[in-house]
């Protein structure tokens, strides 16, 4: 091989870094910073990018320099609620657990990965928390909410039944994840209490439940690709063409910021 065809190789595309942030879990005496492992899975065997685990336990202190790794953001549900506090409410469900660190890391996270161009997926909690840090707000109950169905699981049930497809969402028509998942409208599991009530600058809704709840963003004006839902596509995602339609579309979103990336180092080196 020539050396002048040695120079035109193009470099190889290193596998994208995505930031996964933890959560707080009490166990028998000891505070856990935690990822459930059924988040996990489909990023890498489906998006086919490489996780790393941030906690949230320390402060913002060194976001910035997570962020240096970063080609996507993802963030995940949890078992805990956002401070209403952070979006301009008194707490109607007190009883129900909140992950303050979280909150206080995840929203900054959202506002810095948007500024730098990279790509974003929520999913329930983690799509509240995107809504949240772009200056919208939340229904506390939905279940309470005159004209919308009640949403979530029943906890007595095993989990096999918790998680099954309940209802209907109905895509927006001639969108991006229409053309992705092919379909007007799929059936989609649902175990949230609470929802988003009005939208953060920027974001539109892409797919909504039967009683008109928003069930997905989207933010073309803001964002190369940031993606988030309320429902849980990470459930046994295998078993779901949907669920691995929306992974590979982030994971796709991931690979194009690594490209960009290269790019530019490559220019900054000439």
């Amino acid at each position: 091989m020539s050396n002048s065809n040695i120079g035109n190789k193009q470099p190889s595309l290193r596998k994208p870094v995505v930031l996964m942030t933890m959560g707080s879990q009490e166990r028998k005496g000891h505070d856990y910073q935690v990822m459930t492992h059924k988040y996990i899975t489909p990023l890498v065997d489906f998006a086919d990018c490489m996780p790393v685990l941030v906690p949230t336990c320390c402060g913002t202190e060194d976001l910035e320099r997570y962020l240096d790794l970063a080609d996507g953001v993802y963030l995940t549900g949890a078992g805990s609620n956002i401070d209403p506090a952070l979006y301009g409410q008194e707490n109607e469900t007190p009883g129900k657990a909140q992950d303050k660190n979280r909150d206080l890391f995840d929203i900054p996270l959202v506002q810095l990965a948007l500024a730098r161009g990279l790509p974003i997926f929520g999913i329930c909690r983690g799509m509240q928390e995107i809504n949240v840090a772009l200056g919208g707000d939340i229904y506390q109950k939905v279940y309470a909410e005159p004209g919308f169905n009640d949403h979530r699981e029943n906890p007595d049930d095993p989990v096999d039944v918790q998680y099954q497809q309940v209802h209907a969402v109905k895509i927006k028509p001639g969108s991006w994840l229409r053309d992705a998942l092919g379909t007007d409208e799929i059936r989609v599991n649902s175990l949230h209490g609470q929802g988003l009530r009005n939208l953060g600058e920027g974001l539109e809704p892409i797919a909504v439940a039967e009683d008109g709840l928003v069930e997905a963003i989207h933010a073309p004006s803001i964002s190369p690709f940031l993606f988030a839902v309320q429902w849980h596509p990470e459930w046994q995602a295998a078993k779901n063409p949907d669920s691995i339609k929306m992974f590979q579309a982030f994971g796709d979103a991931c690979r194009a910021q690594v490209r960009k990336t290269q790019v530019n180092k490559r220019h900054q080196a000439a």
